[in-house]
């Protein structure tokens, strides 16, 4: 057992401080989405926007920081993670709206817009730790084995050089 702890100490603390960090964006997105979407009566969609971009700058710093531990950022390290939060985001919150609606009709109650738009809201926020995850782990703040990125200073282009010259 302790092997197999050993071999993906990595992850696991990768999974768990992204975990802390979630726990205290996702806390902060639900109390926004839901004041804007019950107090201040915006739509699904802008409410459960504003969440999203209001979380994402935290979880951006904190994540690259705290979980993937990165040192040198490169120029395209913001828009990457700008295009994974868009697609999870997108993709998470269109899958729950009309699942959350099927699943519900299959009942025998009728059941208001607001109740099926804040169950939706609640399932778009698990699709969506799931998938932004992967998607920042294997696309945002990804490592290249065995190199190291760094932007050359006269070209301003990222270089790969091998880190057992």
């Amino acid at each position: 057992m302790k092997s197999l702890y050993l071999k993906y100490k990595d992850f696991i603390m990768e999974v768990i401080h992204f975990g802390m960090v979630g726990v205290i964006n996702t806390l902060m997105g639900w109390i926004i989405m839901a004041v804007l979407y019950n107090l201040i009566h915006m739509n699904y969609w802008l409410s459960s926007g504003i969440s999203y971009f209001i979380g994402s700058v935290f979880s951006y710093h904190a994540n690259g920081k705290l979980t993937f531990k990165v040192e040198d950022k490169d120029k395209w390290l913001p828009w990457r993670f700008a295009v994974n939060i868009v697609v999870c985001y997108l993709i998470a919150f269109s899958v729950a709206q009309p699942l959350v609606t099927y699943l519900l009709s299959m009942g025998q109650g009728t059941y208001s817009r607001s109740l099926i738009d804040n169950v939706a809201m609640l399932l778009g926020m698990c699709f969506f730790i799931v998938m932004n995850f992967f998607g920042q782990k294997l696309f945002v703040f990804r490592k290249v084995k065995g190199k190291t990125q760094r932007q050359s200073p006269e070209t301003g282009r990222d270089e790969s050089e091998r880190a057992d010259k």
